[in-house]
């Protein structure tokens, strides 16, 4: 039997998706980006997200006024940039620039631009935030989802997997490629199985 050593109590559910919020407020032109770890799933009907922020952090006060964020999904291809809007502040660097990043109008948002070079984003509006101690949980309602075409096959299916999407794990960045199944593939008929599992074949 395997041993465990105990450690102290920490956040160690991993791995998470590693995203990037874009944001602005309503006073300042200047939008920003801020790496959150610290993202999930919360609602289906409506759909909701949350992200956890902490106060002192540059993007707070821009999310809390302008009541907008959008949830930027990253690619492999842009993790230099995810690490580094992750370290860098923006009260001293427009993101944007530094990182040669293109902010485009979000689907249904006034103000919260989208990354242009991300393979997806959703766009989201506040519909509470809840202090937690370190940081501030914002929960958004999922107001618009937009995905590349070119992660959409000639059937309408979307391949999610192709984007080669970055996750947090302790630490350090991996890269969500490899598919192991899908859901509800354990009780799949083995015909069923095979030809499912073919259309994720590289």
């Amino acid at each position: 039997m395997k041993q465990f050593r105990p450690i102290d109590p920490c956040t160690m559910l991993c791995p998470v998706p590693a995203v990037m919020i874009s944001c602005r407020g309503i006073t300042e032109e200047k939008p920003n980006i801020i790496t959150v770890a610290w993202a999930g799933t919360v609602n289906t009907t409506p759909p909701m997200v949350s992200v956890s922020i902490r106060k002192e952090r540059y993007s707070h006060h821009l999310i809390q006024e302008s009541g907008e964020f959008v949830v930027n999904l990253v690619d492999a291809a842009h993790c230099r940039e995810l690490d580094w809007c992750g370290v860098k502040s923006g009260r001293d660097f427009d993101k944007f620039a530094e990182m040669k990043l293109t902010a485009v109008p979000a689907a249904e948002l006034q103000y919260a631009p989208a990354i242009a070079e991300c393979p997806a984003y959703l766009s989201c509006r506040v519909k509470s935030v809840t202090e937690l101690g370190s940081h501030d949980m914002f929960i958004g309602e999922v107001v618009a989802v937009r995905v590349q075409e070119e992660l959409f096959r000639e059937d309408g299916s979307m391949h999610l997997e192709k984007a080669g999407l970055v996750c947090y794990n302790h630490g350090v960045y991996q890269q969500a490629q490899d598919v192991l199944g899908f859901f509800g593939y354990s009780l799949a008929r083995p015909e069923v199985l095979k030809k499912r599992m073919a259309q994720y074949d590289r």
